[in-house]
């Protein structure tokens, strides 16, 4: 399978290009420093340095790929537009050059609240942080997610919970809903998820809730 990962040198992106390769992919890695991709030479990654954020600057990466994976997250300091702006950006790409590839785009769980969630979940926790802490982070997984469903690619969508840097273990998913009590996952977990959904036709057009 040819994969395309956008923000291929983040925590998440670095490992959905690992385990891509050690499957046997040829990976696209779209990067702006690729001193920041920490991969040896390998003759099924190519490495192209675009702007994750333009259409054209990223349509000769995703054209003639089977999937493109955008792990693009919040960033440190950075606007609360990075998620939103990805998506447009790989949505365009797609839809004018490669409109039968997958698209997988990773967001989170915390600004759904559904009947995946426990009530003190569901009716005081996310409702407390979504309308402080992580307004602006919710509000652009949103975004992201109206921008995705809207499309008429062959999209799934990921809702990770806080991600961390943990070690690979058991982890849950559920499909198109959260996961109760899942309120934690290792980035090597979410690349694994990632690469599961790849080889499951039936995720088109699902979202896939995950946790512990």
């Amino acid at each position: 399978m040819k994969i395309t990962v956008l923000g291929a040198t983040g925590g998440t992106g670095r490992h959905v290009v690992r385990r891509a390769l050690d499957a046997g992919h040829h990976v696209t890695a779209v990067v702006r420093d690729p001193g920041r991709l920490p991969f040896d030479a390998d003759p099924r990654l190519e490495v192209v340095i675009a702007d994750a954020f333009d259409p054209e600057s990223i349509s000769a990466a995703v054209t003639g790929r089977d999937a493109v994976v955008d792990t693009l997250g919040p960033r440190p300091k950075a606007p609360a537009t990075v998620c939103s702006r990805g998506a447009a950006a790989a949505v365009a790409a797609l839809a004018a050059n490669n409109p039968t590839a997958r698209l997988l785009v990773v967001t989170g769980s915390g600004h759904v609240r559904d009947d995946g969630d426990g009530p003190f979940t569901r009716y005081l926790f996310k409702p407390l942080i979504g309308s402080t802490f992580l307004k602006q982070q919710f509000g652009d997984f949103a975004r992201t997610e109206r921008l995705v469903f809207d499309s008429e690619l062959r999209w799934t969508v990921l809702r990770p919970p806080q991600l961390t840097d943990g070690a690979r273990k058991q982890y849950r998913t559920a499909l198109d809903r959260n996961v109760r009590g899942g309120l934690r996952l290792s980035r090597a977990d979410l690349a694994d998820a990632i690469m599961v959904a790849l080889g499951d036709p039936n995720t088109v057009g699902h979202v896939i809730g995950l946790g512990y």
